[in-house]
């Protein structure tokens, strides 16, 4: 009973800060004629209130896809309609047809926060909770810490609650299929991961996980048995999802075509403003975008993206683990975030979701990941002038995470979850006994850096020849960060999960 009472406390704390940070500024607040992506959630409620279905992707007098059109799939599309609803019930001049373009007031501020609130109580965090309780081999009080510093990841109540989306619907649906699939609920986690994915298709980074672990779990019962059956099942269950979702939009093929469309704009480029990828970071040296015809870097894009996370499914789908499914997921998100075509820097929170599942296995190692993937989104938290609150969030995130694990003591070569490597490593150094050391002056090095970043783009203006100067450097620091955490994440799944050795799996 004490523990229930104490996530209780947990959860409120969590809810407080997010409420507390949805005091501040938004994204384009007073920023016409464009505003930001609180006017573009707006737009979508009344577009989807005011048009009919088979219009809601294609371009129109009433719906400008140049004026933040839908490009996100038909379960968001659904979930604005839903909110629509309730707007139209509360003031109807919030979605009215064109004339409320740009409506901005403390009422509908207030409003569209609330949705972004209870989204969050209904979807992310109760499977944040339910996820924590379900952890093994950790004690009830590392249970609730650990929930604590889920909740308190900066970089999402930031996007969310400050700069305004809802990504906290799709992760939370993304958790739900985690834990699905994880505790041998297999049907009802790929339904869930298929709501995410119908939600935002950008869970796709999470995708190939997903189906190595489920596909790992087939091979496992026999394909000629109980494999079969299940694989068949699970085809079933994501036909059907994605029928259900979809079904609107079926009815035509270019209804069906004009989604997908929008849903994956590869005419936009290889990279949009100041992302921390290989293509955004390193375009400083060589412009790829420049050098290459646009077919070119989208195939370039796919190779790189498919050869770096390759490994890792193979080792997942043949050696399914919960573990294994866990670091995986980090180790894909993150390749896809580097790689691939089209990303934005809100990108780095489908990384951070799974970092946050294994902070109780890694605690030093995914609180360095989650701190830098929140100074990632810097430039764009200061455009939406956030930057008290993500001082505060940010903060306050590491002292919990601080406390609750005592991080700076949990940098042995076994905590680290690198025993196996150094050992192999030995075998051929047997000198080399300091990675331990070398760790922890290279956190270290990654905080100084990110402090006087932070203090130069705050204090200090760019040359006026340079006026991207400070996001770039931003940017190719946090991907040099994100470089050296692929590698040690798939060092991770390559060596220290064998035989499901030292696992804390999830029942």
């Amino acid at each position: 009973m004490e523990k229930w009472h104490l996530m209780t406390i947990v959860v409120l704390i969590g809810l407080t800060v997010r409420w507390t940070v949805s005091l501040n500024s938004y994204s384009g607040a007073g920023k016409p004629p464009m505003f930001g992506d609180y006017e573009a959630q707006r737009h979508w409620q009344e577009i989807t209130f005011n048009l009919p279905v088979k219009q809601w992707y294609f371009n129109s007098s009433d719906n400008n896809l140049q004026y933040w059109g839908l490009d996100y799939p038909p379960l968001t599309a659904y979930h604005s309609l839903l909110c629509a609803y309730v707007a139209k019930f509360i003031n109807p001049d919030w979605i009215e047809l064109h004339s409320s373009r740009g409506y901005e007031s403390q009422a509908h501020k207030l409003f569209m926060r609330t949705t972004v609130f209870i989204a969050d109580l209904l979807i992310y965090i109760p499977a944040v909770v339910l996820y924590c309780c379900c952890l093994k081999e950790i004690s009830t009080k590392k249970k609730i810490a650990n929930a604590l510093c889920i909740l308190l990841y900066p970089g999402l109540i930031l996007i969310d609650y400050g700069h305004f989306q809802y990504n906290s619907v799709s992760l939370g649906f993304a958790l739900w299929g985690v834990l699905g699939v994880s505790c041998d609920w297999d049907l009802l986690g790929s339904l869930a991961f298929c709501l995410a994915i119908n939600y935002k298709q950008m869970e796709l980074y999470h995708s190939l996980p997903f189906f190595c672990f489920l596909l790992g779990k087939c091979f496992k019962k026999g394909l000629k048995g109980k494999g079969f059956v299940l694989l068949i099942k699970l085809a079933c269950t994501v036909v059907a999802s994605f029928i259900l979702c979809w079904l609107p939009f079926f009815t035509e093929r270019e209804q069906t075509l004009q989604v997908l469309r929008r849903l994956f704009p590869v005419d936009r480029g290889l990279f949009e403003d100041k992302v921390a990828n290989i293509w955004c970071s390193f375009s400083v040296f060589l412009k790829i975008k420049d050098i290459l015809p646009h077919h070119i870097q989208i195939i370039i894009s796919f190779c790189f993206t498919f050869l770096s996370l390759l490994p890792a499914c193979i080792k997942l789908t043949l050696q399914p683990s919960p573990k294994g499914f866990r670091f995986t997921l980090v180790s894909c998100a993150l390749s896809f975030f580097l790689f691939s075509f089209q990303v934005h820097e809100k990108s780095i929170l489908l990384v951070s979701l799974p970092v946050c599942l294994v902070l109780s296995e890694i605690p030093f190692m995914s609180t360095w990941f989650l701190l830098v993937s929140t100074f990632s989104m810097l430039p764009l938290l200061l455009k939406d002038e956030l930057l008290m609150p993500s001082v505060v969030t940010t903060m306050a995130f590491f002292i919990a995470c601080a406390i609750s694990f005592s991080i700076f003591e949990k940098t042995s070569e076994e905590e680290l979850h690198l025993k196996s490597f150094s050992i192999s490593l030995r075998k051929y150094l047997p000198c080399f006994t300091f990675l331990p050391r070398i760790i922890q002056y290279l956190f270290l090095i990654s905080v100084i850096t990110m402090v006087l970043l932070t203090l130069i783009t705050v204090t200090l203006e760019p040359p006026q020849k340079l006026p991207d100067l400070f996001s770039v450097l931003i940017c190719f620091v946090s991907c040099l960060n994100f470089l050296f955490f692929l590698v040690y994440f798939n060092i991770i799944i390559m060596w220290d999960f064998k035989n499901g050795r030292n696992q804390k799996k999830i029942n």
